[in-house]
């Protein structure tokens, strides 16, 4: 999944508001009593707020060693 791939909506959020939806998902998709089709829904917006959480990540590498 290429960056150009992430939703606008996901893209806009901060570190802390990915993390959130992140967890917020995981809880969803251990219930049990969830559905397949809304279990498949959550899980590909889960590797997409992943993704986006690795590219925020690798940014903050590239700022913290351009600065050393």
């Amino acid at each position: 999944m290429k960056n150009e791939n992430i939703l606008a909506d996901i893209k806009s959020k901060s570190l802390k508001e990915a993390k959130d939806e992140i967890n917020t998902i995981l809880a969803k998709l251990e219930n049990q009593k969830t559905n397949l089709d809304e279990s498949m829904t959550d899980y590909h917006r889960l590797i997409e707020l992943n993704k986006h959480v690795d590219d925020l990540f690798k940014k903050k590498i590239k700022e913290i060693t351009k600065k050393e």
